[in-house]
């Protein structure tokens, strides 16, 4: 049997978010909380074929663990943000009644000059909750030919 490896519960939310897009029934996804508890995971799941997604930095933790790696640059986040742009990322958090929140934040001494994307990578890591439920969203909104490589090939690797 398949188990992919995340590091957290937002990763767990995208890759259920795009595997219900493309209609694949996925493994089990185990959120790890965060790659130092990759060896840890993989202990209790010896003779099972490991699946991984991590962010760039972390990639080390989890590589002698997986079987396969897909690695985003530099996060998942960003690389939702990246994928839908960031007007269609506005247009979700409006549709969640949160852009006042999110201009609040932009007007905020560290935030100002900041670009866009990165104001946007805050708003997601600022209010607990957020970064798991707007992964979900991001991930539902991207266009089918923009879903980020990383995570649309561990959906395809886990589903083979």
């Amino acid at each position: 049997m398949t188990v992919v490896l995340v590091e957290g519960v937002s990763d767990a939310a995208a890759v259920a978010a795009v595997a219900e897009r493309l209609g694949v029934r996925m493994p089990r996804v185990l959120p790890i909380g965060g790659s130092k508890g990759a060896r840890r995971a993989a202990a209790g799941l010896a003779g099972e074929r490991l699946l991984g997604l991590v962010d760039r930095a972390e990639a080390a933790d989890l590589a002698p663990v997986v079987e396969e790696l897909f690695v985003c640059d530099p996060d998942l986040e960003s690389e939702l943000v990246r994928a839908l742009g960031t007007d269609a990322a506005l247009a979700v958090i409006e549709s969640q009644g949160e852009l006042d929140s999110f201009r609040l934040l932009q007007r905020q001494p560290a935030q100002r000059g900041r670009p866009l994307e990165r104001q946007l990578l805050q708003f997601l890591a600022g209010r607990s909750g957020n970064k798991e439920r707007y992964a979900r969203l991001f991930a539902l909104a991207v266009p089918a030919d923009r879903i980020p490589a990383p995570l649309l090939a561990l959906v395809r690797a886990a589903s083979a």
